[in-house]
């Protein structure tokens, strides 16, 4: 069976730190905690990476992973165009339980499914998601459980779901409040929610009133 590394204690932190990396660098894939639910996560700009992880959940093209960064200067190096409405927005949620989409650089090398040229991104509040991104850089991550199956909130049960396709798994703990992110798609004229998650509509809206 796959090891659990224990993040909250920090000989172990580091560790997992060291093997999670050499696993995103070799294409394989890691479970990360957030701060909604726990995630497997592949290198963004590895196709076969991105491919692994969707067979691992059970699902196709047609269901691309959103993209976990470290920070708001990697949305811009990512996103063709980031609207006043998505900087409110990201200011005032971000790190947290926030998805936007919106149009991806043409030139970006990558390959995460059948995105139609847009991409979702989330700056996760979580310490040890945010190291991983800080040494990996952008991570295409979903949650860490077979489709149709419910959401892990520990590494343990995203082990019992996902088992030996994901080789390095890091626990930091329950996840105190396990809801998904909320999901806006922010690539039109006007911002739509798309998911009901984390973060209200009228908290969004009192950000950006206009949002759908």
């Amino acid at each position: 069976m796959t090891v659990i590394h224990d993040c909250s204690v920090e000989s172990e932190l580091l560790a997992g730190m060291r093997l999670a990396r050499r696993a995103i660098g070799s294409g394989e894939l890691v479970v990360i905690p957030t701060d909604t639910v726990y995630g497997v996560a592949a290198d963004a700009f590895a196709p076969k990476a991105v491919s692994r992880l969707l067979d691992a959940k059970g699902r196709d093209r047609t269901s691309p992973p959103p993209v976990l960064i470290p920070g708001i200067p990697t949305l811009d190096a990512l996103a063709s165009e980031v609207p006043p409405a998505v900087r409110q927005l990201v200011g005032e949620f971000w790190p947290g339980g926030l998805t936007v989409i919106l149009h991806a650089q043409p030139s970006l090398q990558w390959d995460l499914g059948d995105t139609y040229g847009t991409v979702a991104v989330r700056m996760p509040l979580h310490p040890v998601a945010l190291e991983v991104l800080a040494h990996t850089g952008p991570l295409a991550v979903s949650s860490a459980n077979r489709t149709g199956l419910p959401p892990a909130v520990t590494a343990e049960e995203a082990r019992e779901q996902l088992g030996y396709a994901v080789g390095t798994y890091l626990e930091a703990g329950p996840c105190s409040d396990p809801i998904p992110s909320s999901i806006v798609d922010c690539t039109g004229p006007v911002p739509r929610i798309l998911r009901d998650g984390a973060i209200p509509l009228e908290k969004l809206r009192e950000v950006v009133p206009t949002i759908e």
